[in-house]
Protein backbone atom coordinates (compact mmCIF):
# COMPACT_ATOMS: atom_id res chain seq x y z
CA UNK A 1 0.00 0.00 0.00
CA UNK A 2 1.53 3.92 -0.70
CA UNK A 3 1.38 5.83 1.54
CA UNK A 4 -0.33 9.51 1.49
CA UNK A 5 -2.88 8.28 -1.29
CA UNK A 6 -5.01 10.22 0.75
CA UNK A 7 -4.36 13.13 2.01
CA UNK A 8 -6.01 16.10 3.93
CA UNK A 9 -3.38 19.00 5.14
CA UNK A 10 -4.75 21.83 7.40
CA UNK A 11 -8.55 21.46 6.68
CA UNK A 12 -10.65 24.12 8.42
CA UNK A 13 -14.56 24.43 7.19
CA UNK A 14 -16.51 27.61 8.46
CA UNK A 15 -19.98 28.28 7.50
CA UNK A 16 -21.46 32.08 7.57
CA UNK A 17 -19.45 35.04 8.05
CA UNK A 18 -19.04 37.91 10.28
CA UNK A 19 -20.98 37.30 13.46
CA UNK A 20 -22.80 34.08 12.54
CA UNK A 21 -19.52 32.89 11.34
CA UNK A 22 -19.24 28.87 12.72
CA UNK A 23 -16.26 26.90 12.40
CA UNK A 24 -17.01 23.17 11.95
CA UNK A 25 -13.45 21.96 11.12
CA UNK A 26 -10.21 23.59 12.49
CA UNK A 27 -6.84 22.15 11.37
CA UNK A 28 -7.78 18.38 10.15
CA UNK A 29 -4.69 16.55 9.03
CA UNK A 30 -4.89 12.95 7.26
CA UNK A 31 -2.94 10.72 5.47
CA UNK A 32 -4.97 7.43 4.18
CA UNK A 33 -3.04 5.01 2.25
CA UNK A 34 -3.38 2.96 -0.74
CA UNK A 35 -6.50 0.30 0.03
CA UNK A 36 -6.62 1.30 3.76
CA UNK A 37 -10.09 1.14 5.44
CA UNK A 38 -10.78 3.93 7.91
CA UNK A 39 -13.54 5.05 9.70
CA UNK A 40 -14.75 8.59 11.25
CA UNK A 41 -16.49 7.96 14.69
CA UNK A 42 -17.75 11.07 16.84
CA UNK A 43 -20.36 12.81 18.64
CA UNK A 44 -23.18 14.30 16.49
CA UNK A 45 -21.99 18.13 15.34
CA UNK A 46 -18.26 17.06 14.97
CA UNK A 47 -18.20 17.48 11.46
CA UNK A 48 -17.48 13.91 10.11
CA UNK A 49 -20.17 14.19 7.30
CA UNK A 50 -18.65 17.91 6.45
CA UNK A 51 -14.98 15.75 6.14
CA UNK A 52 -16.74 13.12 4.14
CA UNK A 53 -18.00 15.91 1.81
CA UNK A 54 -14.88 18.11 1.64
CA UNK A 55 -13.21 14.87 0.00
CA UNK A 56 -15.72 14.03 -2.51
CA UNK A 57 -15.57 17.64 -3.47
CA UNK A 58 -18.72 18.02 -2.61
CA UNK A 59 -18.15 20.99 -0.31
CA UNK A 60 -14.75 23.62 -0.56
CA UNK A 61 -12.68 23.67 2.23
CA UNK A 62 -12.42 27.26 3.80
CA UNK A 63 -8.82 26.63 3.61
CA UNK A 64 -6.38 23.78 3.43
CA UNK A 65 -6.39 21.19 0.86
CA UNK A 66 -7.42 17.22 -0.08
CA UNK A 67 -4.73 15.43 -2.20
CA UNK A 68 -5.94 11.94 -4.34
CA UNK A 69 -3.56 10.05 -5.81
CA UNK A 70 -1.10 13.48 -6.24
CA UNK A 71 -4.22 15.48 -8.13
CA UNK A 72 -5.80 17.79 -5.32
CA UNK A 73 -9.76 17.67 -4.89
CA UNK A 74 -11.36 20.90 -6.09
CA UNK A 75 -15.16 19.51 -7.28
CA UNK A 76 -16.87 16.05 -7.23
CA UNK A 77 -15.33 13.87 -9.94
CA UNK A 78 -15.32 9.42 -10.61
CA UNK A 79 -12.18 8.95 -8.57
CA UNK A 80 -14.45 9.51 -5.15
CA UNK A 81 -18.01 7.88 -5.28
CA UNK A 82 -20.02 8.07 -2.37
CA UNK A 83 -22.92 5.68 -0.60
CA UNK A 84 -24.91 8.09 1.58
CA UNK A 85 -27.79 6.92 4.29
CA UNK A 86 -30.59 7.42 2.09
CA UNK A 87 -29.32 4.95 -1.55
CA UNK A 88 -30.43 7.47 -3.64
CA UNK A 89 -31.91 5.67 -6.25
CA UNK A 90 -33.66 7.12 -8.89
CA UNK A 91 -37.16 5.76 -8.20
CA UNK A 92 -38.11 5.20 -12.01
CA UNK A 93 -35.28 3.26 -12.60
CA UNK A 94 -34.70 -0.26 -12.44
CA UNK A 95 -32.01 -2.17 -10.35
CA UNK A 96 -30.04 -2.66 -13.46
CA UNK A 97 -30.72 0.79 -15.05
CA UNK A 98 -29.92 2.35 -11.36
CA UNK A 99 -26.56 0.84 -12.05
CA UNK A 100 -25.86 1.15 -15.63
CA UNK A 101 -26.70 5.04 -15.61
CA UNK A 102 -23.72 5.32 -13.62
CA UNK A 103 -21.49 3.12 -15.91
CA UNK A 104 -23.01 4.52 -18.92
CA UNK A 105 -21.74 7.83 -17.88
CA UNK A 106 -18.15 7.25 -17.09
CA UNK A 107 -17.49 4.27 -19.24
CA UNK A 108 -19.59 5.11 -22.56
CA UNK A 109 -16.26 6.28 -24.70
CA UNK A 110 -13.79 3.70 -23.28
CA UNK A 111 -16.17 0.50 -23.14
CA UNK A 112 -18.60 -1.21 -25.45
CA UNK A 113 -22.04 -1.41 -24.88
CA UNK A 114 -21.33 -5.32 -24.38
CA UNK A 115 -18.60 -4.09 -21.99
CA UNK A 116 -20.60 -2.12 -19.80
CA UNK A 117 -23.63 -4.64 -19.90
CA UNK A 118 -20.93 -7.01 -18.41
CA UNK A 119 -19.53 -4.62 -16.19
CA UNK A 120 -22.84 -3.91 -14.71
CA UNK A 121 -24.01 -7.56 -14.10
CA UNK A 122 -20.14 -8.03 -12.12
CA UNK A 123 -21.10 -5.62 -9.99
CA UNK A 124 -24.87 -6.18 -9.11
CA UNK A 125 -23.52 -9.87 -8.39
CA UNK A 126 -21.04 -8.54 -5.99
CA UNK A 127 -23.52 -7.29 -4.29
CA UNK A 128 -25.85 -10.37 -4.81
CA UNK A 129 -28.75 -8.38 -6.29
CA UNK A 130 -28.71 -10.41 -9.60
CA UNK A 131 -32.18 -12.10 -8.95
CA UNK A 132 -33.71 -8.55 -9.28
CA UNK A 133 -32.54 -6.64 -12.10
CA UNK A 134 -35.78 -5.54 -13.53
CA UNK A 135 -37.11 -4.43 -9.62
CA UNK A 136 -37.85 -0.71 -9.20
CA UNK A 137 -36.46 0.78 -5.97
CA UNK A 138 -39.74 0.41 -4.49
CA UNK A 139 -40.15 -3.25 -4.71
CA UNK A 140 -36.89 -3.95 -2.91
CA UNK A 141 -36.53 -3.60 0.99
CA UNK A 142 -33.69 -1.18 2.24
CA UNK A 143 -31.00 -3.38 2.56
CA UNK A 144 -31.55 -4.56 -1.00
CA UNK A 145 -31.51 -0.88 -1.73
CA UNK A 146 -28.15 0.09 -0.31
CA UNK A 147 -26.47 -2.86 -1.87
CA UNK A 148 -27.98 -1.57 -5.34
CA UNK A 149 -26.24 2.20 -4.08
CA UNK A 150 -22.85 0.24 -3.66
CA UNK A 151 -22.87 -1.88 -6.66
CA UNK A 152 -23.47 1.79 -8.41
CA UNK A 153 -20.85 3.34 -6.34
CA UNK A 154 -17.95 0.50 -7.15
CA UNK A 155 -19.20 -0.01 -10.54
CA UNK A 156 -17.39 3.46 -11.27
CA UNK A 157 -14.19 2.25 -10.39
CA UNK A 158 -13.25 4.73 -7.51
CA UNK A 159 -9.58 5.37 -6.48
CA UNK A 160 -11.78 6.11 -3.17
CA UNK A 161 -15.27 4.63 -1.83
CA UNK A 162 -16.60 7.32 0.87
CA UNK A 163 -19.45 6.11 2.60
CA UNK A 164 -21.68 8.40 4.96
CA UNK A 165 -23.46 5.82 7.53
CA UNK A 166 -24.29 3.60 5.13
CA UNK A 167 -26.32 1.10 7.27
CA UNK A 168 -27.43 3.69 9.76
CA UNK A 169 -31.42 3.45 8.67
CA UNK A 170 -31.31 -0.51 8.44
CA UNK A 171 -32.26 -2.99 11.04
CA UNK A 172 -29.13 -4.89 13.21
CA UNK A 173 -29.67 -8.16 11.19
CA UNK A 174 -29.52 -6.70 7.55
CA UNK A 175 -26.87 -4.07 8.73
CA UNK A 176 -24.47 -6.93 9.92
CA UNK A 177 -24.83 -8.97 6.01
CA UNK A 178 -24.03 -5.76 4.51
CA UNK A 179 -20.77 -5.25 7.02
CA UNK A 180 -20.09 -8.73 5.90
CA UNK A 181 -20.06 -7.98 2.15
CA UNK A 182 -18.37 -4.79 2.44
CA UNK A 183 -15.41 -6.41 4.34
CA UNK A 184 -15.70 -9.28 1.58
CA UNK A 185 -15.80 -6.44 -1.64
CA UNK A 186 -12.91 -4.69 -0.27
CA UNK A 187 -10.87 -7.22 0.43
CA UNK A 188 -11.91 -8.45 -3.08
CA UNK A 189 -11.07 -4.85 -4.52
CA UNK A 190 -8.02 -3.63 -2.18
CA UNK A 191 -10.55 -0.06 -2.45
CA UNK A 192 -9.45 2.85 -0.25
CA UNK A 193 -12.63 3.62 2.03
CA UNK A 194 -13.33 6.09 4.31
CA UNK A 195 -17.01 5.42 6.56
CA UNK A 196 -18.11 7.69 8.76
CA UNK A 197 -20.25 5.80 11.47
CA UNK A 198 -21.52 5.93 14.80
CA UNK A 199 -21.53 2.49 16.02
CA UNK A 200 -18.34 1.98 18.28
CA UNK A 201 -18.27 -1.91 16.94
CA UNK A 202 -19.04 -1.60 13.58
CA UNK A 203 -15.71 0.87 13.62
CA UNK A 204 -13.36 -1.50 15.00
CA UNK A 205 -15.33 -4.33 13.30
CA UNK A 206 -14.51 -2.55 9.40
CA UNK A 207 -11.01 -0.39 9.88
CA UNK A 208 -7.63 -0.58 9.87
CA UNK A 209 -7.59 2.49 11.79
CA UNK A 210 -10.43 4.57 13.06
CA UNK A 211 -9.93 8.18 13.23
CA UNK A 212 -11.62 10.02 16.38
CA UNK A 213 -13.17 13.11 16.15
CA UNK A 214 -13.15 15.87 18.88
CA UNK A 215 -16.52 17.72 19.71
CA UNK A 216 -17.18 20.59 17.26
CA UNK A 217 -17.09 23.86 16.85
CA UNK A 218 -13.40 23.81 16.01
CA UNK A 219 -13.62 20.26 15.57
CA UNK A 220 -10.75 18.12 14.69
CA UNK A 221 -8.56 14.77 14.74
CA UNK A 222 -8.24 13.98 18.61
CA UNK A 223 -7.27 10.48 18.22
CA UNK A 224 -6.07 7.85 15.83
CA UNK A 225 -6.38 4.40 16.73
CA UNK A 226 -4.83 1.53 14.44
CA UNK A 227 -6.95 -1.57 14.43
CA UNK A 228 -4.63 -4.55 14.26
CA UNK A 229 -7.25 -7.54 13.57
CA UNK A 230 -5.73 -10.00 10.99
CA UNK A 231 -8.09 -10.40 8.19
CA UNK A 232 -10.47 -11.95 7.51
CA UNK A 233 -12.54 -11.03 10.42
CA UNK A 234 -14.73 -13.14 11.98
CA UNK A 235 -17.70 -10.99 13.59
CA UNK A 236 -18.77 -14.17 16.29
CA UNK A 237 -15.10 -14.89 17.38
CA UNK A 238 -14.32 -10.84 18.13
CA UNK A 239 -17.06 -11.05 20.34
CA UNK A 240 -13.92 -12.78 22.91
CA UNK A 241 -10.61 -10.97 21.20
CA UNK A 242 -8.86 -9.48 23.68
CA UNK A 243 -7.24 -7.03 20.85
CA UNK A 244 -11.05 -6.32 19.64
CA UNK A 245 -12.25 -5.30 22.86
CA UNK A 246 -9.22 -3.55 23.79
CA UNK A 247 -9.79 -1.02 20.45
CA UNK A 248 -13.20 -0.55 21.49
CA UNK A 249 -12.70 0.13 24.77
CA UNK A 250 -10.38 2.59 23.49
CA UNK A 251 -12.99 4.39 21.61
CA UNK A 252 -15.48 4.12 24.18
CA UNK A 253 -13.07 6.08 26.75
CA UNK A 254 -12.26 8.69 23.98
CA UNK A 255 -16.12 9.45 23.22
CA UNK A 256 -17.53 8.98 26.60
CA UNK A 257 -15.10 10.66 28.52
CA UNK A 258 -12.52 12.80 27.10
CA UNK A 259 -15.24 14.01 24.78
CA UNK A 260 -17.91 13.77 26.89
CA UNK A 261 -21.60 14.83 26.12
CA UNK A 262 -24.69 15.52 27.80
CA UNK A 263 -26.61 12.91 25.53
CA UNK A 264 -25.51 9.43 27.03
CA UNK A 265 -24.26 6.70 24.14
CA UNK A 266 -27.10 4.22 23.98
CA UNK A 267 -26.63 0.68 23.32
CA UNK A 268 -28.32 -2.09 21.03
CA UNK A 269 -27.21 -5.15 19.36
CA UNK A 270 -23.91 -5.76 18.84
CA UNK A 271 -22.71 -5.36 15.31
CA UNK A 272 -20.76 -8.78 16.17
CA UNK A 273 -24.14 -10.25 17.21
CA UNK A 274 -22.89 -11.41 20.60
CA UNK A 275 -22.90 -8.31 23.44
CA UNK A 276 -24.33 -4.53 23.57
CA UNK A 277 -23.00 -2.25 21.13
CA UNK A 278 -22.50 0.97 21.49
CA UNK A 279 -23.62 4.01 19.67
CA UNK A 280 -22.58 7.70 19.86
CA UNK A 281 -26.20 9.33 20.42
CA UNK A 282 -27.01 11.45 18.03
Amino acid sequence: MSDNYLTLSQVDMTFGAGGTANTVLKGINLQVRQGEFISLIGHSGCGKSTVLNIVAGLLRATSGGVIVDGREVNAPGPDRAVVFQNHSLLPWLTVYQNVEIAVDKIFRSTRSAEERRDWVLHNLAMVNMSHALNLLPSQISGGMKQRVGIARALAMEPKVLLMDEPFGALDALTRAHLQDEVIRIQAELGNTVMIITHDVDEAVLLSDRVVMMTNGPNATVGQILPVPLARPRNRIALAEDKIYNHCRQEILTFLYEKQRKVAPITTSRSSTGASPSAKVAA
